[in-house]
């Protein structure tokens, strides 16, 4: 039987039914990883410690970890340490790329990006509860689809995993003002994850991300794209389809491929800016990626960030 390492692996998996083995196959993996890598150390300074800033007690320093980082953290304590956290799952038509007659006959099990979305979403509402923080839920499609306010109880965890399991992509994108609407409904200040391809104006994007950053929010975006998006491996006469309602186009693949790409490098570089004007984090993933490289990513991005 494979071990629960083995188990970060997508294609892998996908051949797990349950999201809550899902969840804890991901964490559980992650967590025997880091223990055995030089990344150990990284989930206990994300969870009881922040960046010193004047105005804190010197008393609170750990030089622990200062004598391991050359910087200054402090100790937070349990009452610091609890967050509420909201785990925003983008559920348009295009998260559900690749559909299952998409995927190439006889290959390995494949996850759509709204399949690589809710194990990486599920994994982390998991570990928060775990550390007895708090996780939250906003399913968003044209505007809210579904909102559960951040509890930590276990019972709560299955309701908010039984919530992205049964989640469907459909519609088109209105990303923009279904975070307008999260924002509206949060006031106390929490950690606010967002799941999406991005495949859609950024600048209205950017706008409602601002007005969470600004209401006191921490901020982090997944950007998930599936492997053929992120590399374009076609070739040859192809039609490529819109699954939001666009017209189709039919065109040699090698002649636009250098576009194409050019086009999505220029599209995350400008949330990369924006994310980085606003301290917040924007990581992007692919679902190919095993899920401790994108835990891992996140944490180095959000290290580098403080």
């Amino acid at each position: 039987m494979p071990t629960a390492a083995e188990y970060l692996r997508p294609e892998l998996l996908a051949q797990v039914d349950r999201l809550d083995l899902r969840a804890r196959f991901i964490i559980e993996g992650f967590y025997a990883g880091l223990h055995a890598s030089p990344y150990r150390g990284f989930s206990v300074e994300f969870s009881e410690h922040r960046r010193y800033t004047p105005g804190d007690d010197p008393r609170t320093i750990d030089w622990n970890v200062y004598a391991k980082s050359d910087r200054f953290f402090v100790k937070q304590f349990r009452a610091e340490t609890n967050l509420e956290a909201y785990l925003l799952m983008d559920l348009s038509a295009s998260m559900g790329f690749p559909a299952p007659e998409q995927i190439e006959p006889g290959g390995p099990p494949r996850m759509s990006k709204l399949d690589y979305a809710v194990c990486l979403a599920a994994a982390l509402g998991y570990m928060m509860v775990r550390q007895q923080d708090s996780a939250g839920l906003a399913l968003l499609g044209t505007g809210v689809r579904q909102f559960l306010p951040p509890r930590s109880t276990r019972a709560h965890l299955m309701r908010l995993l039984s919530e992205l399991a049964a989640a469907r992509p459909a519609g088109s994108t209105a990303l923009a003002d279904s975070l307008h609407d999260v924002a509206r409904r949060v006031r106390k200040r929490g950690l606010m994850i967002l799941f999406s391809d991005l495949l859609c104006d950024a600048e209205p994007v950017i706008e409602a991300l601002h007005r969470l950053r600004f209401g006191g929010h921490d901020v982090i975006v997944f950007c998930v794209l599936d492997r053929a998006e992120a590399e374009f491996p076609y070739v040859g006469p192809t039609r490529f389809e819109d699954p939001e309602g666009g017209d189709p186009l039919s065109a040699d693949a090698a002649s636009v491929r250098g576009a194409y790409l050019d086009a999505l490098h220029a599209l995350h570089q400008r949330y990369r800016d924006a994310a980085a004007a606003a301290r917040c984090d924007f990581v992007a993933v692919n679902n190919t990626m095993s899920f401790d490289a994108a835990l891992v990513r996140f944490l180095l991005d959000r290290q580098a960030r403080f």
